[in-house]
Formats: C-alpha cells, sequence, structure tokens
C-alpha cells in the first residue's frame, strides 16, 4: 500500500484566510472604538473644564509637578472622562490589568497624539512616565517602546 503523501498547501491557506478574518473583525472592533475617542470632553461636564485647562496643559511638561496641579484642577471632569472611557487604566478597578488589546491600542494612539499637543512632548518619556504612573510591566513597557520604533513615532 502506498501512502500519499501529506501536502500542508490547503492547511496553510486556510488558517492564513482565518488569521485575515480575525484581524479585519478585531480592526473593526477598534475603528468603531476609535469613532466615539474622547466624545465625553465636547459634553457638559467635561467641556467648560476642558476649555479652560487644554490650553494651559499645552504649554507644561508632561508629569511635571505643574502640569500634575492641573490635573487636580481638572477632577471633577477627569473623574467623569476616565469613568466613561475605557482606553484609561483609571475606567477599571484594577487599571492596565483590566484592559483589552483594543483599550491598549488606542490608549498607545492616545498617548502619541498627546505628546504632539505639548511643546516639549516626547513618546520616548510618556511611555515611561506612564509605565511608572500606571505600573505597567517590563514587558508591556517595551512592547509600547518596540511600537513606537516601529511605526517611526
Amino acid at each position: 500500500m502506498i501512502e500519499e503523501k501529506y501536502d500542508s498547501e490547503a492547511d496553510t491557506l486556510a488558517h492564513i484566510q482565518r488569521v485575515q478574518q480575525l484581524s479585519a473583525e478585531f480592526s473593526e472592533i477598534l475603528r468603531c472604538q476609535v469613532e466615539t475617542h474622547d466624545c465625553s470632553k465636547l459634553h457638559p461636564p467635561e467641556k467648560i473644564i476642558f476649555d479652560e485647562f487644554t490650553p494651559k496643559l499645552k504649554e507644561l511638561t508632561y508629569g511635571s509637578d505643574e502640569y500634575k496641579a492641573c490635573l487636580s484642577a481638572m477632577k471633577p471632569a477627569l473623574m467623569n472622562h476616565y469613568a466613561i472611557n475605557s482606553h484609561h487604566p483609571e475606567f477599571y478597578k484594577n487599571g492596565v490589568d483590566g484592559m483589552d488589546l483594543m483599550d491598549l491600542v488606542e490608549m498607545f494612539c492616545d498617548w502619541k497624539a498627546a505628546t504632539e499637543r505639548h511643546v516639549d512632548g516626547s513618546l520616548e518619556k510618556s511611555i515611561g512616565i506612564n509605565a511608572k504612573r500606571f505600573e505597567l510591566s517590563p514587558q508591556l513597557e517595551m512592547i509600547f517602546r518596540n511600537t513606537k520604533y516601529q511605526l517611526n513615532w
């Protein structure tokens, strides 16, 4: 009896197609999630406070004592914002550990966009500050740094 030799091509092509389908599903969920990114800032109680503090924050160094003082003054808006926007670790009782990949991707893009609003913004510095602030694992911090380099940000 002659055994036919297995050809992996059909299984590999099916696997490739399945990965493409799952990636498209992931991308669509992320696209839908970011369509409403920070929309709560456009409505009370957040808008009036962001109207006052956003110009001030632009002039401050992220993570500085002055920056933290502004955040403290913005607490009512920020508490509302964090409570309804899952891309912020504060949304979850257990912080970053409660997030999913869509939240992480949105948060990372949010960090990048925020650095562009500051006169001395730096994603590299932001990753370091936020790694401490949110108690990120060294592995996740490195993933963010690797992604930054991969995207040439």
